[in-house]
């Protein structure tokens, strides 16, 4: 069943998108940030506790995918949590969740164009090619959402492919890896693969482990150690690793154009995040076996790079790795401006961004205007900005009350659109908070500043009209 677009002026979309289309966009929007910068990451702050930290955003993930299928369900339109909150909570809650998706999924586009650079060209020439990627897969995202769901098909395939090869090629370099002698094992023995455990850091191991720039955790202690410590760096790292999570909710912003969305759109989400997890969790548990990185200053934005050579992998392996990380990060990229256009869209229909940004396409059916205007903020930040994880962390505050809105929205359901129990969402709702907490010093300032223009800017229009 599908319905076509409206007039432009009515800003009507098309429902084109069917179940593997919405699983693809979801796995575009995750797969990219997780394997490529989270990952490393998070093993720089807690060493072998790092796949404790992704599971544990994993765990807030899953309740927060649950709200964001139960509420799609009922309430299929662009916008995501936006929308929701504005029918189960009211408008200053709806506009609290959009004004955070926007600016925090901003910062995700800034990132992902940011990482694809760092692989492709040096240090002199990166921003200018960022900013000529984010040009390329906008005016993709311009022509039409099927073209969208079908380029990002072949990225997030290539994307997988390469991790899953680079994921052999550790566990083969792993298997074999040289004896030291000083271990007084035989060449023989058949154990040589598991000599390497004994070089497996612990816990806050290695000079790049530990907070990074403090935050409440820091005011909390964790600097000490002990196990409450140890516990808040954990937390800290889940933070960073819930922005690999972020995409499985992007189809919710496309519910406009999602075929049958009632069906729909709960499988697709809960479909790609269970794939990411076991992905994210199987790449975390190798990273732990090859040991801390080899320059002793933390794994950075590329860590398979660094972890292919510590097993002695040749460049073609290099080339391997690097291919997928540019196909998954544009994926993830693709998927971001599609979908920061469509909550702008539904912001711009209720007045709380400029209603021009409300009209779209006749002959494409997309909110072309929204589309340009997220682009261009995008770019404003890929020439501005001057550190990847930066952006990885404020992106990850703003999302984060994003989903805790969604969790509130989605406690309010009842009747035939409750799906979950609500002990799901309250764990999803606790979790947010928890993990926003943890997030770095500079991130909870900016972010908090930036959450405070965007309500005092709907207060003066509020104000404006009143009068």
């Amino acid at each position: 069943m599908s319905t076509s677009a409206g007039p432009a002026s009515s800003g009507a979309l098309a429902r084109r998108l069917r179940l593997d289309d919405a699983v693809v966009i979801g796995l575009a929007s995750m797969i990219g940030a997780g394997a490529f910068v989270s990952l490393g990451a998070a093993q720089d702050l807690v060493g072998t506790l790092a796949p404790l930290a992704v599971l544990l955003a994993g765990v807030v993930a899953l309740g927060n995918a649950t709200s964001t299928a139960q509420l799609a369900a009922q309430h299929p339109s662009s916008g995501g949590t936006y929308h929701f909150g504005n029918q189960q909570l009211g408008p200053w809650w709806g506009f609290l969740a959009g004004w955070c998706f926007v600016i925090g999924k901003i910062a995700s586009c800034a990132a992902m164009a940011l990482v694809i650079a760092a692989y492709l060209v040096p240090e002199p020439a990166q921003r200018l090619v960022a900013a000529l990627v984010i040009i390329v897969l906008t005016a993709v995202n311009l022509v039409g959402i099927t073209r969208t769901a079908a380029l990002a098909r072949v990225l997030v395939t290539v994307a997988v492919a390469a991790l899953l090869l680079t994921a052999g090629r550790l566990v083969v370099g792993l298997a074999v890896a040289p004896i030291d002698p000083s271990e007084g094992l035989d060449s023989t023995d058949g154990d040589a693969g598991l000599t390497h455990l004994s070089t497996i850091p612990g816990p806050l191991a290695g000079e790049a482990a530990g907070l990074w720039d403090g935050g409440l955790a820091a005011a909390l202690g964790a600097g000490t150690g002990g196990v409450v410590g140890i516990a808040l760096v954990v937390l800290q790292a889940a933070a960073i690793m819930f922005f690999a999570f972020a995409g499985y909710a992007r189809v919710a912003t496309l519910g406009e154009e999602v075929l049958d969305p009632r069906r729909t759109i709960p499988r697709a989400i809960l479909v790609a995040l269970a794939l990411v997890c076991a992905l994210y969790l199987g790449l975390s548990i190798l990273l732990v076996f090859v040991g801390p990185a080899p320059t002793g200053e933390g794994w950075g934005p590329a860590p398979f790079l660094s972890a292919l050579e510590s097993v002695g992998a040749g460049p073609a392996w290099e080339a391997i790795i690097t291919v997928g990380a540019v196909a998954a990060a544009a994926g993830a990229l693709l998927a971001l401006v599609a979908g920061v256009s469509r909550t702008i869209l539904a912001m711009a229909r209720e007045g709380d961004l400029p209603r021009p940004l409300a009209r779209s396409s006749n002959r494409y059916a997309v909110p072309q205007r929204a589309e340009v205007v997220a682009a261009l903020a995008v770019l404003v930040l890929v020439l501005l900005a001057s550190d990847v994880l930066v952006a990885i962390t404020a992106s990850s505050f703003g999302v984060l009350l994003y989903y805790a809105v969604a969790n509130l929205a989605a406690f309010t359901q009842a009747g035939q659109w409750r799906m979950f129990p609500r002990s799901l969402q309250v764990m999803g709702l606790v979790g947010c908070v928890v993990l926003v907490a943890a997030l770095p010093g500079r991130s909870l300032v900016a972010g908090v500043g930036l959450v405070a223009v965007g309500l005092a800017y709907r207060g003066i229009v509020l104000a404006a009209r009143r009068s």
